[in-house]
C-alpha cells in the first residue's frame, strides 16, 4: 500500500485515505489494530502529529476507535461505510465529469457505455 500521489490533499488526508484503501481491500479487517501515529510517522517520515491527525479523521467519523491502553482499531463495519461514503462523494462525481465530457465531445449513451464496458472487462 502506498500514499496516494495526489499532492494537493494534505499528508494527514493522504495518510487517512492510505488507511481507508488498506479497510476496503482486507489488508486491515474489523477490530484489528491500525498502526499507531509513531509507526505512521516513522514508515512516511512524517511528524507524529500529522499522523495523529490522519488517524483522528478516521476516528472522528467512526471509521477506527481507540481502545485506551492498547491504540487504535477498527470498526466494525467500517468497509461498508467507507465504500458508501466514497460511492457518494467520488464514484458519483467521477461519473456526472465523464457524463458531461462525453456531452461535449458528442459521445453518445451507447458509445459511452460501451467503452466503459470494455474497460472494465479488460482490466478484470
Amino acid at each position: 500500500m502506498g500514499l496516494h500521489s495526489d499532492e494537493l490533499s494534505p499528508i494527514y488526508v493522504r495518510i487517512a485515505q492510505w488507511l481507508e484503501d488498506g479497510i476496503i481491500d482486507g489488508t486491515l479487517c474489523d477490530d484489528e489494530r491500525v498502526y499507531s501515529q509513531y509507526q505512521l510517522a516513522e514508515m512516511f517520515n512524517i511528524n507524529p502529529a500529522t499522523a495523529a491527525k490522519g488517524l483522528n479523521i478516521l476516528a472522528d467519523n467512526g471509521t477506527i476507535y481507540k481502545k485506551r491502553g492498547l491504540g487504535m482499531f477498527v470498526s466494525p463495519n467500517s468497509r461498508d461505510i467507507i465504500i458508501q461514503k466514497r460511492k457518494a462523494e467520488v464514484f458519483h462525481q467521477t461519473v456526472r465529469q465523464l457524463v458531461a465530457e462525453a456531452k461535449k465531445l458528442d459521445i453518445g449513451k451507447d458509445e459511452l457505455l460501451d467503452a466503459i464496458c470494455k474497460i472494465y472487462e479488460s482490466e478484470g
